[in-house]
């Protein structure tokens, strides 16, 4: 994806509640939560029905949904409580997403006009996030070694893995306090930074430029810990230790052989990814098992070690961490998925809307589950390869599925 806006704001009005019906099972009165979703610059005057937009109250998850009416609002009767709201719009290659953290509806009732934020679909996506790991059947106890990813080219043209970057966002688990995201006093705004801060270190894919080509419709399998076949131990994980597949390996920066053994014999070491910097002091990279902000990026005018050289490149993480992380261009993001924990009510977004204006739920860790990118049907059968949704909202695009991918 390519981002074209780095802020958002929205305004808080007042308007009414309303009745309930006899029976409601939350309280004496409904709240009336309006939605108004506004265009950026040079959309303005786009008014779009139909446009779906999310509701979710913060502590209890209760969810709805609806669409735009003619005048693009969506009006919600709704308890009182503090959501988060999210809309999302695509037409063509053109996206607009945007989304709020802690809207009010109070007894007052809210109208909230959103700004949305416009970028493009991406070219390589996320795929597959498989971070929770599984059980240690027939042994007792849980199993967290055997993390992937998988990328995908959802464009019809070829498109090379050749100098891109992976990693994860600082805080590592969406319920930690973030100190890179901040609210404005007058508005309330959640206001993002104008990078994503990755954390731990830069990983690359290497390559002359064409080295590694994926075809329109072909994955990519990237092992974050062991390349090894952990279902020979345990079966109801995963083999990672398969011809072509890449991995994230480094004996010097990485020395924990629990979480990095050597790669399996299938591995060859052209697909061990380079690490650009090491920012963080763990001696073990991994992604959150419960809840990691996922990003893919590229670098654009330079090469990503001329980058890390330059000031303001790498940054110390704020409030005295002994860490610093990646200040990665937002506009040098390719792909970005935020994941919440299913067992936590405390999750706060780390990527701005623009990256994604949603998120994905894992319902818990250690049950073998992913987390999936739904397939365009419609698409793929015009394209004649397979076409995954991206519409920069992982709350769509984006569903828990109770086996790997690649779970045999």
């Amino acid at each position: 994806m390519k981002n074209r806006f780095l802020a958002y704001l929205f305004l808080l009005l007042a308007t009414s509640c309303v009745l309930p019906s006899d029976g409601d099972p939350y309280e004496d009165t409904l709240c009336m939560l309006t939605v108004r979703a506004l265009y950026p610059s040079g959309y303005s005057n786009r008014i779009r029905e139909g446009v779906p937009v999310k509701v979710e109250e913060i502590n209890l998850g209760t969810g709805y949904q609806k669409e735009t009416d003619a005048s693009g609002v969506a009006v919600f009767n709704v308890p009182a409580g503090l959501y988060r709201v999210s809309v999302s719009d695509m037409d063509g290659e053109d996206i607009f997403n945007g989304s709020a953290d802690k809207v009010r509806a109070g007894r007052t009732g809210t109208v909230l006009s959103l700004n949305l934020l416009h970028s493009k679909a991406g070219t390589i996506v996320i795929k597959e996030i498989y971070c929770g790991g599984c059980k240690r059947l027939p042994q007792e106890g849980n199993y967290q070694y055997d993390q992937y990813l998988i990328l995908h080219n959802n464009d019809f043209r070829v498109q090379y893995l050749d100098g891109l970057c992976i990693g994860s966002l600082h805080p590592y688990n969406a319920m930690a306090t973030n100190p890179f995201v901040s609210k404005d006093a007058a508005s309330g705004e959640s206001v993002f930074p104008a990078f994503v801060p990755v954390s731990e270190a830069v990983w690359q894919f290497g390559g002359d430029g064409t080295s590694f080509p994926l075809q329109p419709g072909e994955d990519a399998v990237v092992c974050l810990k062991g390349a090894i076949d952990h279902s020979a131990q345990f079966p109801l994980s995963v083999n990672l230790d398969r011809p072509g597949y890449f991995v994230c390996y480094n004996s010097t920066y990485f020395t924990n052989t629990a979480y990095h053994p050597t790669p399996g014999v299938n591995i060859s070491s052209d697909r061990y990814l380079e690490v650009v910097v090491k920012t963080g002091v763990a001696n073990a990279y991994t992604f959150s098992i419960n809840s990691p902000a996922v990003v893919l990026y590229r670098a654009q005018g330079m090469t990503m070690r001329e980058w890390v050289q330059t000031e303001g490149a790498v940054i110390p993480i704020p409030g005295g961490s002994t860490s610093q992380v990646a200040a990665v261009p937002l506009e040098w993001v390719v792909d970005a998925v935020e994941v919440f924990s299913g067992t936590s009510s405390s999750n706060s977004k780390r990527l701005a809307p623009s990256l994604d204006a949603g998120y994905v739920t894992l319902s818990d860790t250690y049950l073998g589950h992913t987390l999936f990118r739904h397939t365009d049907e419609e698409l793929s059968v015009a394209a004649g390869y397979e076409v995954l949704k991206d519409t920069n909202n992982s709350s769509v695009d984006f569903y828990e599925r109770e086996t790997q991918s690649l779970h045999d």
